[in-house]
């Protein structure tokens, strides 16, 4: 077998290790939590915080697991297309399916020796009750593919193109939402890694310098280089916090003012919380998770901020009139497959339909905990319309009280692409792609905001 072809899609310095120094760890964290993933259809982010307790692993091979599951579900498509081309039978199991899976990953898209991602494969097999005949099977596969990577990174492109990596049912909604070109540029888009964006309290431009990073039009600093995040200046101060540009505009354009009160309904991680909290503002910070409720309080700690919390479902929330209401609402999260490629394997057509019902409810919700002349900003982070576009006309049919409050370009750093007709905000994953480094693009989201008649 000769050397790992040079161009891989992620170069990560923590995958340039032998197999020795990784072990199997992190490469059994990687095969079952694609499993479980698909199996439960959860997150993969929760189940890797359930398993990886058990693997004991550095942070450094937990970090290798997460690239394997995370590129297993990226390119999920075209490693479902190779194996089945170099496949004589169709294994029933699964799990040897998805082990196949996070093998062939580490061949055509990590830069991993094929060596290290195939004896990798075969020896946990090997030691696995029900796979353990399969080694033999495993190695010839695997091994071809390594011989063949040429082939099939080149086949794909001949065929599906993009859409090789995006299920059906997506392709589907988003031709019809969005016109064939510019859907076929957001599948292209949660084929390449998601960019690591941030917020700041002040001082912006001279974080950006400080970072190495690129300030961009609408306030946020993305990072090019790669680094640690812990590693950086100004974490431990609290200077900062890990924010999509995308996902940084919906506190903003609520334009919190210095002793306003705000609820932030459905809050955690806490993101758009600091940012209000950062402006002043007197915030109630919402979420129905307490476990993810005391997140947000230890990082609005380390940003030396300060917010009420509640852990509570916001519908069953019963309190005096809010100035303003941040409704960042539970959805199908299609907008953020660039950096949870899983999304697109383990969401469905009656996962948005549930959701866009409790997004109604929570919107009737949050115009009752409003003051008159109060504002309400709306978003998700779906690319679906139900979820958006028409979630804001159906309020405005429910609530005569509510007028739209036009969101303009320079709210939002002269991104005119991303306003819609009725001046609301969509961005898309290929908005905001930059040629001078391989990290662009936006979380999607759908932004809309809305003023109570006095």
């Amino acid at each position: 077998m000769g050397p790992a072809a040079p161009a891989r899609t992620l170069g990560l310095s923590i995958l340039n290790q032998s197999d020795e120094q990784a072990g199997l760890g992190p490469r059994r964290l990687a095969w079952m939590a694609v499993t479980e993933t698909v199996k439960r259809r959860v997150p993969l982010d929760d189940v890797l915080d359930e398993l990886s307790p058990k693997e004991n692993l550095s942070a450094r091979d937990e970090a290798l697991a997460r690239a394997i599951a995370i590129v297993t579900f990226r390119r999920l498509g075209t490693l479902g297309r190779a194996l089945n081309e170099r496949l004589n039978k169709d294994p029933k199991d699964e799990r040897l399916l998805h082990l196949l899976a996070t093998g062939a990953a580490q061949i055509l898209f990590l830069d991993i020796p094929d060596h290290a991602a195939v004896d990798s494969a075969v020896r946990l097999a090997q030691e696995d009750a029900k796979l353990h005949h399969a080694g033999g099977f495993i190695n010839a596969v695997l091994r071809r593919v390594a011989r063949e990577r040429d082939m099939i990174l080149g086949a794909q492109e001949n065929t599906q193109g993009p859409w090789l990596d995006t299920p059906t049912w997506l392709e589907e909604r988003w031709v019809e939402q969005y016109g064939e070109e510019l859907a076929a540029k957001i599948a292209e888009a949660h084929r390449s890694m998601a960019s690591v964006d941030i917020s700041v309290k002040e001082n912006a431009e001279a974080w950006a310098e400080r970072l190495g990073g690129v300030l961009l039009p609408t306030g946020s600093i993305r990072l090019v280089e790669r680094t640690p995040i812990r590693d950086l200046p100004g974490f431990d101060e609290g200077a900062w916090w890990v924010q999509d540009a995308a996902a940084a505009l919906p506190a903003r354009l609520l334009q919190a003012k210095p002793g306003e009160r705000i609820a932030d309904l459905c809050a955690a991680p806490g993101g758009k919380t600091a940012q209000l909290a950062a402006a002043g503002a007197d915030v109630l910070a919402v979420d129905r998770s307490a476990k993810r409720l005391k997140r947000l309080e230890e990082n609005l700690a380390r940003l030396n901020l300060k917010a009420a919390t509640r852990a509570i479902d916001a519908e069953k929330l019963d309190e005096a009139p809010f100035d303003a209401i941040l409704l960042d609402a539970p959805c199908s999260a299609t907008g953020t497959i660039r950096r949870h490629p899983d999304v697109a394997w383990t969401k469905s057509e009656e996962d948005i339909r549930k959701l866009s019902g409790l997004q109604n409810r929570l919107l009737d919700k949050a115009a009752s905990l409003l003051k008159p002349g109060g504002r309400l900003v709306y978003c998700t982070c779906s690319l679906e319309a139900e979820e958006g576009e028409r979630q804001a006309a159906d309020f405005l049919e429910r609530h005569p009280e509510f007028a739209r409050q036009p969101i303009t370009a320079d709210e939002i750093g002269g991104l005119t692409e991303c306003l819609t007709p009725d001046g609301d905000v969509r961005t898309l994953p290929c908005y905001l792609v930059s040629e001078e480094h391989e990290r662009g693009g936006l979380d999607g989201f759908f932004i809309a905001r809305f003023v109570k008649n006095s």
